[in-house]
């Protein structure tokens, strides 16, 4: 009998996460099906009791979701828990396991596939949504420096909170920037879906810096402006899809899919 898993998000129209989760069924032998699913703003909790009554074995959670996710895991595993974020729901009988495998990915992506060494880099996010607040403990971890970026200080100012004291991960207004210069700079807003920019100063990128964008699967506004500001390597999300999707896939089917042919063959699409 064929296992059902879903992605949910809104919007989520654009996303590759079913072509992806199909490919690594064919590559793994795995039996399942996989569709995106645009759940009502106020609608997430009820798509979630909806798949678990019809049978779902998990799901992934995109934007806007990620916190109200974690919300309704009954149990959650430590990266979910460092990020207070959820992408990735297990549904084993009455419970609804959580975990976040973002971080991994983003990490996987950028240490593996993209050759990028992240110890001692100044690295700046921009964002302070589920999506920044899921890499934040990984990126730390990885013995890097952190400036977090958002248009609403105090969003910023509660992801830093948890590491105050570590002396390398601080909260700022995109005015404070100015003036300022980082190895890596890692767009987490959702502002290239309505093909928006945060509104960045000049200078941002060091000789040699990397700007990498978590939206995928066309040239972003925060892409673009890297270009023209000299950015020496310039990267979208797919990768940090495909590798986060990879762990969760291992989480739901105990397999783990080989990335590198996945990777490029979407990028050949």
């Amino acid at each position: 009998m064929t296992d059902q898993y879903a992605v949910i998000g809104n919007p989520v129209t654009h996303s590759k996460s079913p072509l992806i989760h199909r490919m690594f069924a064919q590559q793994t032998g795995q039996d399942i099906s996989y569709e995106a699913i645009e759940a009502p703003l106020d609608g997430f909790a009820a798509t979630v009791a909806r798949l678990r009554a019809e049978g779902y074995k998990g799901c992934n959670v995109t934007v806007p979701f990620k916190f109200e996710a974690y919300q309704l895991a009954t149990q959650r595993s430590g990266r979910a828990n460092d990020a207070n974020a959820v992408n990735t729901l297990i549904f084993e009988g009455d419970e609804i396991l959580g975990d976040n495998t973002d971080g991994a990915g983003l990490l996987a992506d950028i240490e593996k596939n993209l050759q990028y060494k992240l110890f001692l880099k100044d690295v700046l996010i921009l964002g302070a949504g589920g999506a920044a607040a899921g890499v934040l403990w990984p990126l730390f971890n990885a013995g890097v420096g952190i400036i977090i970026a958002n248009r609403t200080l105090q969003k910023a100012e509660q992801l830093a909170e948890p590491f105050e004291g570590a002396g390398t991960v601080f909260a700022k207004s995109y005015d404070d920037l100015t003036g300022r210069s980082f190895d890596l700079v890692i767009n987490a807003t959702s502002s290239g879906l309505s093909g928006q920019l945060p509104p960045l100063p000049d200078g941002l990128f060091k000789p040699g810096a990397l700007a990498y964008d978590m939206m995928y699967g066309k040239e972003t506004p925060f892409m673009a402006f890297a270009r023209q500001q000299g950015a020496a390597i310039i990267a979208d999300g797919l990768g940090m899809l495909v590798e986060q999707a990879a762990i969760s896939f291992s989480l739901w089917r105990k397999v783990r899919p080989d990335t590198a042919p996945i990777l490029t063959a979407l990028r050949k699409q």
